[in-house]
């Protein structure tokens, strides 16, 4: 066998026995989750509570529920990945899972214009209280969302609702009217009647001007922001199928938007 040539630092022995180094992620990456640990435990996660002390220390228990989310996988796959018991896990969702809730929407100040835009969106789910057989020949729940036009942030998400119910009720239940006095607020043609600003609609032999055509443009511009929202809020796969019950969707629809703010901040 040639030798390796002297001064390379190389031999047969490294040869035989290459070393390998785990990954690490950059710090941009990383820095989500920092914040995330950060809101759970200023939310009280890491705080004293009953029956047993946790057998994961708190950063692992925040990337156990962010993981759910992500992948929506069945406890019983997760378990094994954190080496804990399913029940284990269970607790840990419901634990954390209402503590990554949205923060309330801020209160108006004077002299600062602000747009929003409110939407709704389908979200497949198992719970037949909270979902109704619907356009996306699913059985999924309607759940509206309202972001900030400038930032992207989602600001509220009212309760998921069968598509069959109407819109005010819905926005009522978010308190949009009480958080949005003083803030223009646009919709889509949907949520006509509800006082937000929607777009001109033509009548059989009134075609619109050209004037409402062109406001009907700029109007769709604006509000496929929110389009843009949903699309990334769904890639935690949780909004694709959510198998929780009760407040479980809910409480998933605000986590995702509670990590998608991290995100776009981060």
């Amino acid at each position: 066998m040639t030798p390796w040539p002297s001064g390379t630092g190389w031999s047969a022995s490294n040869r035989a026995r290459p070393r390998w180094r785990r990954p690490r992620a950059p710090r941009s990456a990383r820095r989500p989750r920092t914040r995330m640990v950060k809101v759970v435990r200023e939310r009280g996660g890491n705080g004293p509570g009953g029956g047993r002390p946790w057998c994961l220390p708190l950063g692992d228990r925040v990337l156990l529920v962010a993981v759910y989310y992500r992948t929506n996988l069945p406890i019983r796959q997760l378990a094994p990945l954190f080496g804990i018991s399913s029940v284990t896990v269970c607790r840990v969702i419901q634990r954390l899972g209402p503590l990554l809730a949205l923060e309330p929407a801020p209160r108006p100040v004077a002299g600062v214009e602000r747009l929003w835009i409110v939407d709704g969106t389908l979200v497949p789910a198992r719970d037949r209280q909270v979902g109704a057989s619907s356009s996306n020949s699913r059985f999924s729940a309607n759940v509206q969302v309202i972001i900030d036009a400038d930032t992207r942030l989602v600001l509220a998400s009212a309760r998921p609702a069968p598509r069959e119910q109407g819109r005010c009720p819905r926005l009522a239940r978010v308190g949009l009217p009480a958080a949005a006095a003083g803030t223009t607020v646009i919709a889509d043609g949907a949520h006509l009647g509800t006082g937000l600003i929607v777009p001109h609609r033509g009548r059989a032999g009134r075609p619109l001007l050209r004037g409402q055509e062109e406001d009907n443009a700029e109007h769709r511009r604006v509000r496929a922001r929110v389009e843009h929202t949903f699309a990334g809020m769904k890639n935690w796969k949780i909004l694709r199928g959510c198998r929780q019950k009760g407040d479980g969707l809910h409480q998933a629809v605000q986590a995702v938007a509670t990590l998608h703010n991290l995100a776009l901040t981060g």
